[in-house]
């Protein structure tokens, strides 16, 4: 496939609007460096600054930088959805926009896509220059626990620095928080050749970070769920049934183990606890009501699988 342009920078941004001027003409002296075809597309979600009046003014200047507005704030994924969607160069890029991605990375990245064949190439911020405590340290145990669940072998999956095939922003639905798993997303579309270069991380120089506690369990969350819906998602029964089974089962064993108990010490003439008396046997009876409760919560689901309009939707790499 042919792309009339080489790159596609899309930046999301939330009241930013110190750090556009700047950021712009940045981009701009790396792209006029290389000579590269580029469009810059700028998703505002939802400012409630000057944010869009100044992507206005800079698409005014340069016909090459195109705008997105929300009319409120919906997420990184929703402004990273509509930016892939719009995409139209042969390599995307996605950085955020507040200087803290270097624009001078964007050549390295770009040659390690279209010469190195890579999928996706993920910016890895050795030196991070934010708070310690708060952020890096969240950071690297999030990442930690992705690279085990994920199986992906990098050390900043969050970083907003990235660049892709085009081809593989098309073939993947960014919803929810799952910008912070695109890496994993492309993985499970069929995309699994990601590596990492180490980028350069500038310090903040306006305004103030949008990342929390919050985020950052709800990062967990979606980490799971993701793995989850990945694993299960068109096979449900594998995991409802064999789990209710085997609750079935345990239930079921723990049941027929005190009725015995109880009848042999009857039969012996020995004191007995009445099997009502007996907590392990209300346990017991839990586990076979839940394993039950699992095995049909499996088949409900696997009917919602097959009805599903997604069952059959798979990414074709090439055909003749």
């Amino acid at each position: 496939m042919t792309y009339e342009k080489d790159l596609s920078i899309v930046i999301s941004l939330f009241n930013e609007e110190e750090s556009l001027p700047e950021l712009i003409s940045w981009i701009e002296k790396v792209m006029a460096s290389n000579g590269y075809k580029y469009e810059i597309i700028m998703v505002d979600d939802g400012s409630r600054d000057r944010s869009w009046d100044i992507i206005r003014e800079l698409s005014g200047k340069n016909p090459c930088i195109r705008g997105i507005s929300f009319r409120r704030n919906y997420g990184k994924s929703a402004a990273l959805f509509h930016g892939f969607k719009a995409a139209e160069g042969r390599v995307v890029i996605t950085m955020d926009a507040d200087l803290q991605d270097s624009p001078d990375e964007i050549p390295e990245l770009y040659r390690m896509v279209t010469e190195e064949g890579y999928d996706i190439v993920s910016g890895w911020k050795k030196q991070r220059f934010d708070n310690k405590l708060t952020k890096n340290l969240p950071s690297k145990l999030y990442n930690w626990t992705a690279r085990k669940i994920t199986g992906i072998k990098l050390h900043d999956m969050n970083c907003g620095l990235k660049a892709y095939r085009n081809e593989v922003v098309k073939h993947i639905e960014v919803y929810g928080e799952m910008h912070r798993y695109i890496p994993y997303l492309a993985k499970n579309a069929g995309f699994g050749k990601i590596t990492e270069k180490p980028v350069q991380h500038q310090k903040r120089k306006y305004g103030v970070s949008k990342f929390g506690l919050e985020r950052f369990v709800n990062g967990f969350l979606d980490l799971i769920s993701l793995w989850f819906l990945s694993t299960f998602g068109k096979k449900p029964m594998h995991f409802f049934g064999f789990t209710g089974i085997l609750m079935f089962l345990i239930g079921g064993f723990m049941t027929i183990w005190v009725i015995a108990e109880k009848l042999i010490q009857q039969g012996r003439g020995l004191d007995f606890r009445p099997v009502t008396e007996q907590p392990l046997f209300y346990l017991a009876l839990l586990a076979v009501v839940l394993g039950f409760q699992l095995f049909l919560a499996g088949f409900i689901c696997e009917m919602v699988s097959r009805n599903s309009q997604e069952r059959n939707k798979y990414n074709i790499k090439e055909e003749f």
